[in-house]
């Protein structure tokens, strides 16, 4: 393998698995941690889980040795995806400091209990409002660190999708 090949196979690999603990980290925290996600913050994992598929892609792409346009706008597609979720996160985060309103539905769907009452159930079920976090990090939101975390990874990104060599 020539050493661009094995540059952009381990790229796609620490790519995806870097996109895989993001996504990870917040499905942790809403069913371990017991953070239940609001409507911005489900909105803000569609990139990450459509990126797992497409690291997936060009981790093949990458072995198989298809030809660099391909691969390259695999890495790009990534980068393209990874500021989607940044532009989600910034514009959450401003709603949770005020900045902006959010949306009219601001609201996450929650699991109800089938099994027993369902008007009780839907009594019972609050979901966050997408302007208040439910948690702060080092001063951070989770949609504070996803900016972050979607940055570096659309550089990385863009940054193998540019190389030359």
């Amino acid at each position: 393998m020539a050493q661009s090949q094995a540059g952009q196979g381990v790229a796609a690999v620490g790519l995806t698995l870097a996109m895989g603990a993001v996504v990870g980290t917040a499905l942790l925290f809403q069913h371990v941690g017991g953070y239940m996600p609001c409507a911005l913050c489900l909105e803000q994992r569609t990139p990450y889980y459509i990126g797992l598929g497409v690291g997936i892609a060009t981790i093949v792409a990458v072995s198989v040795r298809l030809p660099q346009a391909i691969i390259r706008g695999l890495f790009a597609l990534i980068g393209i995806l990874m500021l989607w979720t940044l532009a989600l996160g910034v514009y959450h985060a401003g709603v949770e400091w005020g900045f902006w309103a959010g949306p009219a539905d601001c609201a996450a769907g929650a699991a109800m209990d089938l099994t027993g009452d369902l008007l009780s159930s839907l009594d019972a079920v609050r979901p966050p409002s997408c302007g208040e976090a439910a948690l702060r990090v080092l001063g951070l939101s989770m949609a504070g660190w996803n900016v972050i975390a979607a940055a570096l990874l659309a550089f990385a990104a863009f940054r193998t999708a540019l190389r030359r060599g």
